[in-house]
């Protein structure tokens, strides 16, 4: 995320972001709350029960993300009062998803940044990164007082790895965005995405 946002920077300018401010303080007020809460409940839940949660949660943002791409759903024309209320609603379980899923949550907040307050997609995707990166660090810090985040220092040559990975894909994601055409990849991730939680869901049948 932090290498991702300064990349979209060929696409996005920082002055646009910036002006747009209000929207990433008002999904803040919710993903904050959801992503302490949602880790919480996490280090408690019992890996049958967590697995399985997590599987419905993959199906449920490749349906999302599938819909809000190739379906145009247009925006939502409320007050603003109506819609700051709605945000911080929308907030609190796009920062509940993100912590149960260790995800940075861009898969529904774009699509609720479109549609709750009418940015463009791509504008929304920067913004989307400005509201994940707190969220994250909100839901890494709860996690980081159970026990089983020792698992992280048991595991530090995969993560150096996984991290250098994100990076590179972050930068040339970001190089790419203005020429890339979006809908053959969303319907790959979406694909990579029930694969993933058909797996899920058979590893929870073994534990």
């Amino acid at each position: 995320m932090i290498t991702a946002l300064p990349a979209r920077g060929f696409a996005v300018s920082w002055t646009e972001i910036a002006d747009h401010w209000w929207i990433v303080a008002n999904l803040l007020a919710g993903t904050l709350v959801g992503a302490w809460t949602a880790a919480g409940w996490a280090t408690r839940m019992q890996s049958r029960t967590l697995h399985r949660t997590l599987a419905l949660l993959l199906v449920v943002i490749a349906v999302v993300l599938t819909t809000t791409h190739y379906v145009d759903l247009g925006n939502l024309d409320l007050p603003s009062s109506t819609r700051a209320m709605v945000g911080v609603v929308a907030g609190v379980l796009i920062g509940m998803v993100a912590a149960f899923m260790g995800v940075a949550g861009g898969e529904l907040l774009i699509p609720t940044i479109i549609l709750l307050f009418g940015a463009d997609i791509r504008l929304a995707g920067s913004l989307s990164l400005m509201v994940s990166l707190p969220t994250m660090l909100v839901a890494f810090t709860r996690y980081s007082r159970d026990s089983s985040f020792a698992v992280l220092r048991q595991n530090l040559r995969f993560v150096a790895l996984m991290g250098a990975g994100s990076i590179t894909g972050a930068l040339a994601g970001g190089a790419l965005l203005p020429y890339v055409a979006g809908p053959a990849l969303i319907g790959a991730l979406s694909l990579i995405l029930l694969a993933s939680a058909a797996k899920v869901w058979r590893h929870s049948e073994d534990t």
